[in-house]
């Protein structure tokens, strides 16, 4: 068990930045406005960003001493959290992100759970939210288990060791002990650095106590890309970690490969090349798509939908959107690896 910190442990915050002019503000904004009589530093990694964050930031840092900045020549999330942490000072290292804003409370409470538990990393609730209806549609995606996997972030699980955690607040030492952030891994980084934390002796624990807001992606194009892109990634991880991944993983590729065999099928009959009983039988296939689809409309038309008829068409579109952008990405990162597969919807390609 990791040794108990002090009371009032210096924090640093770390985040990486890339095109993030709308929301990183806020972010830092609630960083600084933290409940914790500590010493605390925010460090952002400052990605080449072509939308004025740069200048923003670095505007913000020449008013607080507080805020430290770093430059990451490329646009990998891992390499720039590395870099902040490197850059770090204090031994306790909480992980933000450009689209998140921590509740007032967040850093106080996680640093009396990492010294109740023993943990080496603490993480809490992702509160998805959304400025317009389309953002709404998919933060109600994210916050449904059946959106996202039922992974414990996005709530109703009790608190306890977890596999992964949101975003995270660290021990220092055993970030060190680890090596930090495994910079290869561009996607499902906090999934795979809490592979090793857990794999080296520590704990990982999750506290629903502790919510995190999050925006998520606000248009269709770039929930495609973000999706995709880590769909890749997580194939490329069950290449790496065969057998160490949980079954949820593998629903959204089951998903694409069944609805890709139904359209074979089905153009096969209309045609006439598969006719009389094998027919019949190959066409129980169809169960698969039309129980996703039921499911799918179910809940889309329930109050988890939305309070309004397009908020539930809506979400009907998002939700499909996301698990077959997502499963059609793992497939091409298990056949082939995620080579250098980036999150575009980061870049603004």
């Amino acid at each position: 068990m990791a040794t108990e910190v002090p009371a009032l442990p210096g924090v640093s915050y770390v985040i990486p930045v890339l095109n993030e002019v709308a929301y990183i503000e806020n972010a830092i904004h609630t960083v600084l406005g933290q409940d914790y009589a500590g010493e605390r530093e925010l460090i952002l990694a400052l990605g080449p960003s072509s939308d004025g964050t740069t200048e923003l930031v670095q505007r913000l840092a020449a008013a607080d001493e507080r805020i430290v900045c770093v430059m990451n020549p490329g646009t990998d999330i891992p390499v720039g959290l590395n870099l902040a942490i490197r850059a770090s000072r204090y031994p306790i290292i909480v992980r933000v992100d450009a689209h998140s804003e921590l509740e007032p409370g967040y850093t106080r409470e996680a640093i009396a759970t990492l010294n109740r538990t023993g943990a080496a990393n603490v993480g809490g609730v992702m509160k998805a939210r959304g400025k317009t209806p389309f953002q709404s549609a998919v933060a109600r995606a994210y916050n449904s288990r059946f959106g996202l996997g039922g992974g414990s972030y996005h709530g109703g699980a009790e608190e306890g060791p977890a596999e992964s955690a949101y975003l995270g607040v660290f021990r220092r030492e055993v970030l060190d002990e680890v090596a930090l952030f495994d910079e290869s891994v561009r996607r499902g980084e906090d999934w795979e650095l809490n592979l090793r934390i857990r794999a080296a002796g520590h704990s990982v624990w999750f506290d629903p106590s502790l919510e995190v807001t999050y925006w998520p992606r606000e248009n269709w194009p770039k929930l495609v890309r973000q999706f995709c892109a880590t769909g890749i990634w997580r194939g490329e991880l069950v290449r790496r970690y065969a057998g160490r991944n949980p079954w949820r993983f593998f629903a959204p590729p089951l998903l694409v490969l069944v609805a890709v065999l139904s359209l074979v099928l089905l153009v096969l009959q209309v045609t006439d090349v598969v006719t009389g009983w094998p027919s019949l039988v190959l066409s129980l296939i169809y169960l698969g798509p039309v129980a996703y689809l039921v499911l799918v409309l179910l809940l889309s038309f329930s109050p988890a939908g939305g309070p309004r008829w397009s908020d539930r068409w809506r979400f009907a579109l998002v939700l499909p959107t996301m698990h077959l952008s997502w499963g059609a990405g793992f497939i091409v990162g298990l056949v082939r690896g995620a080579r250098d597969t980036v999150d575009t919807s980061r870049t603004g390609i």
